[in-house]
């Protein structure tokens, strides 16, 4: 297997430290609001890396944080600390958010058949950890006071800066108009490890420490996270490709500082999910989440097919017609699966592992989803036996992880379709007009037509269902 290295910049051989034995650490969210869908390509890519891994014979080990404490824009105690703001936007406790966009966060993932990782730990639950580890870095040299805050000095590393070959110039962290230089900081590189003063005098999470009361900076609880949970050697850290500076240059190195050695060789990035406005983000026009999405009509795993027909490095673009043209895809595919005869004979020779060889190659390429895929296409196109068929899929999908197999199977069980009112017809095909030309308004108010005449409408992944009321 072969997966593309941001601290080489090529695709290498995947290897690990422990043969037959993946561990693996995935920054998690911040919970300070519901994750965006642009949020949730990461974690679906991921996904699928997991269980490909699982699926070429690894046991893995997969590690994910939960940011609940302060987490600040950049490292000069600038911005906004993101769960300070949800709090006061849902005058709620900062754990109360915390507890509540955590769960909204593993229910999307659900929805998106993202498989929870065997270790899920809040920031909150190490805060005696990343004192331990700081104090550390502090006695090693790698560390000083200044302002009342810790700061990790990048000036005695030899070489900063590990995912691209800036200049120095360029490495200024959190510098934008508008925003002050941190005056505390020997070099414009060194980041935050601990707060005691900062400009949040209301911060509400604050524990006491050698330095005063305060809280952790960002960066340090991933790496103290994944040395407690993985150990001292990371095979494989993945995460969004906006964390790769400054979040993960720092976590390496602070954690080769801590640890005296290197930490981990290979680094997954998946790049964004875009909208004609830019990258996604909750600040910029419609607040793109699941939850909208199954408001608006989509199975949430047709969004997981959209994401997975592109190549998880490639910037891909959002629209509702790309996703309409995605659920179509994915509703047609289901059809083609539900349309299989289990005790259809083959009509040719060819070897399910054939198939199963063009599938693990695809995905051995840098986890080309895409032609994954394809593979399944395949798998429908040949001249297999209806068993073999049923099997294969149910075996590329458990990579996949789109369902396939149950949603065939609710198909082939839907009742018949009963004839409808011609007045109930005609509301619906209005509806669909609507729903095509983005009026979602007009489609809404044309449902409850239909409801005052008797029958329900519901989105499946198959398509619009009506029934008698």
């Amino acid at each position: 297997m072969k997966l593309y290295n941001s601290l080489t910049r090529e695709k290498d051989e995947f290897l690990t430290h422990t043969p037959g034995r993946v561990e693996m650490y995935t920054c998690g969210p911040t919970v300070y609001h519901f994750a965006h869908i642009g949020n949730l390509r990461s974690y679906i890519m991921e996904d699928v890396l997991e269980k490909y891994l699982g699926y070429a014979g690894y046991k893995v080990n997969r590690v994910m944080n939960i940011t609940d404490v302060g987490h600040l824009t950049s490292d000069g105690d600038t911005g906004d600390d993101k769960m300070l703001k949800g709090a006061k936007r849902e005058h709620k406790t900062v754990m109360e958010i915390a507890k509540f966009y955590t769960d909204a966060f593993f229910s999307d993932c659900e929805k998106l058949n993202i498989k929870k990782p065997d270790t899920v730990v809040p920031a909150t639950g190490y805060i005696d950890e990343f004192i331990r580890v700081i104090s550390a870095l502090i006695d090693k040299g790698y560390a000083y006071e200044a302002g009342g805050n810790i700061y990790f000095d990048t000036s005695k590393l030899k070489k900063y800066y590990v995912f691209n070959d800036f200049s120095e110039e360029d490495l200024a962290v959190g510098v934008r108009e508008g925003v002050e230089a941190d005056g505390n900081k020997k070099n414009k590189t060194d980041f935050v490890l601990w707060f005691t003063k900062s400009k949040f005098e209301d911060q509400e999470l604050k524990w006491q420490s050698p330095w005063g009361l305060g809280y952790p900076g960002w960066h340090i609880e991933c790496s103290c996270i994944s040395m407690k949970n993985n150990g001292e050697y990371l095979d494989l850290h993945c995460g969004g490709i906006d964390n790769a500076f400054p979040h993960h240059t720092n976590e390496i190195a602070q954690s080769e500082a801590y640890l005296g050695h290197d930490w981990c060789p290979q680094w997954f990035h998946v790049h964004h999910l875009n909208t004609e406005g830019g990258k996604m983000s909750k600040s910029k026009g419609e607040f793109l989440t699941v939850s909208l999405l199954e408001q608006k009509g989509y199975d949430p795993l047709a969004h997981r097919f959209f994401c997975l027909q592109s190549h998880y490095r490639k910037g891909l673009m959002f629209s509702w017609e790309n996703l309409d043209n995605a659920a179509a895809a994915y509703s047609k595919l289901t059809a083609r699966i539900a349309q299989i005869d289990a005790s259809a004979p083959a009509a040719s020779s060819q070897s399910p592992d054939d198939l199963r060889k063009a599938f693990k190659e695809a995905m051995d390429n840098d986890l080309n989803t895409s032609l994954a895929i394809t593979s399944l296409y395949d798998v429908l196109k040949s001249g297999l036996s209806g068993a073999d068929k049923l099997a294969l899929v149910a075996e590329f999908d458990g990579v996949l992880s789109l369902g396939l197999i149950a949603a065939a199977k609710k198909l082939k069980e839907a009742p018949a379709d009963e004839e409808l009112p011609a007045e109930v017809a005609e509301l619906l095909e209005q509806r669909k007009a609507a729903r095509k030309e983005k009026n979602f308004a007009l489609a809404d108010e044309l449902r409850d037509k239909i409801a005052r005449l008797g029958y329900t409408v519901e989105e499946t992944r198959q398509g619009t269902v009506v029934k008698k009321a």
